[in-house]
């Protein structure tokens, strides 16, 4: 078997596959996240908080660096960005609430599944028929 032979197995595996289109899906959900901590949820703290925005808050390495905002900080020197560390790691917290639910919502729908009485499967025509023709020699007067 030719090294090409085992690759293409390798690769044409349904685990492979379901694990590309879950990377993909994945990439696709952490952008939505994004959008929804950068430009809904921020917004939002920051005008709780008095105007709070994390995405600028930084401490400079050097004494170079005198700007207010974090991209033009970052063109002085070297910048420590523990404000863009805060929405990082809110997001994360986003992303494992919303898989948390899914999950929680999946298992719900699984026990509900297990929870359902299993019925007996319908007896065959034959089966019945010759069930009917027991009873009724079982119930024949003797002779």
């Amino acid at each position: 078997m030719s090294i090409f032979t085992e690759f293409r197995e390798f690769a044409l595996k349904g685990n492979v596959v379901d694990l590309a289109v879950g990377v993909i899906i994945g990439a696709a959900f952490g952008t939505i996240v994004s959008s929804l901590v950068d430009d809904m949820i921020m917004p939002l703290v920051g005008a709780a908080t008095g105007g709070l925005d994390f995405s600028n808050y930084f401490l400079p390495l050097s004494e170079a660096v005198t700007a207010t905002t974090l991209d033009a900080a970052k063109e002085q020197g070297a910048v420590f960005a523990y404000g863009k560390f805060i929405t990082a790691v809110l997001k994360f917290v986003i992303v494992a609430w919303v898989l948390f639910l899914v999950i929680q919502a999946m298992n719900k729908m699984k026990r509900k599944e297990e929870a359902k009485p299993a019925t007996a499967p319908e007896k065959p025509e034959d089966v019945q028929l010759l069930g009917e023709i027991r009873d009724l020699l079982k119930n024949r007067p003797p002779q």
